[in-house]
């Protein structure tokens, strides 16, 4: 399967040998990303330098399906409802029920239907006025929902209610005040502690079994793999899984002294415009000593370059990650699946060295500990946005900037 370049991916065209183009952003974090345990010296790893229009998704609604769902309990009209009654083409329905995303449309469907289960069981069969949206608001609060989730179930019903003279649900002025009311109440808090030590992590991945690396099996390789690329890039899951092995997306310097890589042209990302290729420079040739060595075993480049000449052996497709073991051997891994993988070899990482594995781990954290460490560093905000593909430096502070000046932690800087 040829992915056929696209006019966001610039230069696509080149072949391997085409030395890839240099980001400009991502030269402040290339020397302050990855760093392990005792390791005197600094590791090296380049990041991307994607420019972001950050925003959330909006519009849309729950069903994609052209064929109307049963309508609900109470007999309220959802969105296809809605736009079939104003005499709208089924085509054009369609592309307005694709503004947003698959996984954002079924998580709508799943509020919605709690929120008509709680009319039913309040007796609102027929109504649905602001006074019943807030009251349903009102008991998620009672019940110590946070913040954000009660967010979430307001932007589902919004999707779905028909509104209130010619604006959405979420648009009434006294549901404004009582979100305005409920984010005083419910202050966002979350910890500024790293759940897990990264200088515990990266000691572990250049021990067995993720080493020697030319003669670690396909499993571990992976798994280092996928988390070195994690850690050096700070994209998300959804980036990296849609990464590509073709000559057009994959593209190494000569020399192996850094590696551009691009997603996927038919990938769609959360965020539009973060499609910047990923710019990553290899780490300089071990040296004499052990110390001077253990730094080039976390190289990013040289991980990739194994596991792609190992993977093609098998590989059934272009996307970058795929399963080495039977009956997938071969098939592109899920998003979910790469989630799995850095999960996996963040815990595998400490019980290698016998450490219990912190509890709780999510893929998603290395996005906060590497550009934590980037500023800890003295890297710009405004290159890690851009590394990073957030609009504001804004994102960075509120969701995951980490305090990393703990001991153990400024050991791995």
């Amino acid at each position: 399967r040829v992915p056929t370049p696209g006019s966001d991916t610039p230069n696509s065209g080149q072949s391997e040998r085409t030395t890839p183009h240099t980001y400009p952003d991502s030269s402040a974090l290339a020397c302050n990303v990855l760093a392990g345990g005792d390791i005197s010296a600094a590791v090296r790893a380049a990041v991307a330098a994607p420019t972001t229009q950050g925003h959330t998704v909006s519009g849309g609604g729950d069903d994609l399906s052209p064929t109307p769902r049963a309508l609900g309990t109470m007999g309220l009209a959802r969105e296809w409802y809605n736009l079939n009654t104003v005499g709208l083409p089924q085509k054009v329905i369609n592309t307005i029920q694709s503004a947003r995303a698959s996984s954002t449309r079924s998580l709508y469907d799943c509020k919605w239907r709690v929120f008509e289960e709680w009319c039913l069981q309040k007796g609102h069969l027929f109504s649905m006025s602001c006074r019943v949206i807030l009251s349903f608001l009102q008991d998620l609060i009672d019940k110590h929902r946070a913040f954000s989730t009660i967010k979430v179930y307001l932007a589902a019903i919004a999707a779905c209610h028909v509104g209130f003279e010619g604006k959405t649900a979420s648009q009434h002025p006294l549901v404004c005040r009582f979100m305005k009311g409920a984010r005083r109440l419910l202050p966002v808090s979350r910890s500024l502690v790293p759940l897990w030590d990264l200088a515990v992590v990266l000691d572990g991945l250049t021990r067995p079994p993720f080493e020697p690396l030319e003669e670690a099996d396909m499993k571990h390789l992976s798994l280092k793999t996928v988390l070195l690329l994690a850690l050096a890039s700070a994209k998300r899951v959804s980036d990296i899984h849609a990464l590509s092995v073709h000559p057009s997306c994959t593209q190494f310097a000569p020399g192996q002294t850094r590696v551009l890589l691009k997603p996927n042209p038919a990938f769609v990302p959360k965020v539009v415009g973060s499609c910047t290729p990923i710019d990553i420079v290899a780490f300089p040739p071990p040296l004499c000593s052990s110390e001077e060595q253990r730094p080039h075993l976390l190289c990013p480049v040289c991980a990739l370059r194994i596991y792609m000449d190992r993977s093609k052996e098998f590989c059934c497709n272009d996307q970058l990650f795929i399963s080495g073991a039977n009956p997938q051997k071969g098939k592109p891994v899920t998003r979910q699946r790469l989630s799995h993988w850095i999960v996996e070899a963040i815990a595998l990482a400490y019980t290698s060295q016998g450490l219990q594995a912190p509890t709780g781990l999510r893929a998603h954290s290395t996005r906060g500990l590497a550009t934590s460490w980037a500023l800890f560093k003295g890297v710009s905000i405004q290159d890690i946005c851009a590394a990073a593909s957030w609009s504001s430096p804004l994102t960075f502070v509120r969701f995951y900037r980490l305090d990393v000046s703990a001991p153990s932690v400024a050991r791995a800087v």
